[in-house]
């Protein structure tokens, strides 16, 4: 008899800047979620689709979660919270401990809690281990070994794709018997609009400071398509206008330099060529305003 075909949704949940998108990206084989060494860089649940013969694991890369004191962080982290309550299973992503953090940290262990409290079953990832000796990877995985809630923990580096293949080759155990949720080919539940949307953001995020990467939003307002050139115009939002001089630069430096590396990325992701009319525009205090958070892609759940 043939096996049974098995599919579900797996959720990436982890305090912030823990490797969650880098990670999804790896187990898709292309990029779904940006990245940066910023922390709270993923802002909405993102899916990608892990594709194999025997199995569909839709993998749900999610922003992190932390003790949030602003109406925006709280709208992120209950969206990771609705994603965790809809998984078949749960990778919960750390970093090894380490002589100076012996003990998971108190993001950690809320992440944990949430875990517990969803009652899916859950897998130990932990991350970054090409950044950490052997001694610490084996003491991170005996202090959440011993707590008894993990079907399986895995040590991995998302960076350099160590361990990958392992984590991958476990997720068909723990998925029940169900159908292909998404078609050949199709690796992501984003639109193209908002994939481009997220080169251009992940490159402010790479090239500004402070508060600007934090107060910025991008959506794609119109594409269309003349000859073999796609035309994109984009829109960066900031709060202020002190923030709109700064993403711009002088004599439009910066604007132009996000433009031109998003464009890039745009020409590599679609393989064509692309002309992105990128401005900047003041809404201000929209991560304050539920109405103006709605508008620009990030509605309440």
């Amino acid at each position: 008899m043939t096996p049974p075909f098995h599919s579900g949704f797996v959720c990436l949940v982890g305090r912030p800047n823990v490797g969650k998108s880098t990670l999804v990206n790896r187990l898709v084989g292309r990029p779904v979620s940006i990245t940066s060494p910023k922390p709270q860089t993923t802002r909405q649940r993102v899916l990608g689709v892990c594709d194999h013969p025997a199995f569909q694991a839709v993998l749900v890369d999610t922003p992190g979660i932390h003790q949030a004191r602003d109406a925006f962080n709280k709208r992120l982290v209950r969206y990771a919270l609705s994603a965790l309550a809809d998984a078949d299973l749960t990778l919960l992503i750390v970093e090894p401990l380490s002589a100076q953090r012996p003990e998971p940290g108190p993001e950690d262990a809320l992440v944990l809690e949430r875990v517990r409290a969803a009652g899916a079953a859950a897998v130990l990832v932990v991350n970054k281990i090409d950044l950490a000796p052997e001694a610490d990877i084996l003491a991170t995985l005996g202090h959440y070994g011993a707590l008894g809630c993990f079907a399986e923990l895995i040590p991995v580096s998302a960076l350099t794709g160590r361990g990958v293949e392992r984590l991958l080759g476990l997720l068909p155990a723990h998925l029940p018997p169900g159908p292909r949720y998404f078609e050949d080919q199709q690796w992501t539940d984003q639109s193209e609009g908002a994939l481009l949307g997220e080169l251009v953001r992940q490159e402010v995020f790479r090239r500004t400071e402070q508060e600007i990467p934090y107060s910025t939003a991008v959506r794609v307002e119109h594409m269309e398509d003349k000859g073999d050139l796609r035309v994109v115009h984009a829109r960066i939002f900031v709060e202020r206008e002190s923030q709109k001089g700064i993403l711009i630069g002088k004599k439009g430096r910066m604007l132009r330099a996000i433009g031109e590396a998003a464009r890039r990325k745009m020409e590599s992701l679609l393989g064509c060529k692309i002309f992105l009319d990128l401005q900047v525009g003041v809404l201000a205090d929209w991560s304050r305003d539920a109405r103006r958070m709605d508008q620009l892609g990030y509605p309440e759940v």
